[in-house]
């Protein structure tokens, strides 16, 4: 008779999986914020008005949560997309290796 432990070891391609998706979402968040900064630069401000630093820094945080939080919630699909792709591509090449997960 075969016993398992209810705490076995997770498998490291989950690790690597969640991984792969995070560094997509970090990517998505990074692309917004870029979109986001420019289109803010472009309309934020009026004609022949400075801005200060400290609403500057402050405008930065707050679009950097938001961008944040957009790619956690799916953003453009930028993320699934290339989280996608790259799972896949990490999958052919086990296969082709002959590694089975």
């Amino acid at each position: 008779m075969q016993v398992s432990t209810l705490s076995s070891p997770i498998p490291p391609s989950s690790a690597s999986d969640s991984e792969v998706v995070r560094a997509a979402k970090s990517f998505e968040a990074i692309l917004l914020q870029s979109l986001l900064d420019s289109l803010e630069k472009s309309f934020a401000t009026m004609p022949g008005q400075k801005s200060d630093q400290s609403s500057d820094n402050y405008r930065y945080l707050g679009a950097q949560a938001l961008c944040s939080e957009l790619a956690d919630a799916g953003g453009f699909g930028i993320a699934r997309m290339i989280a996608r792709n790259l799972l896949k591509t990490k999958d052919k090449s086990a296969v082709s290796r002959g590694q089975t997960e």
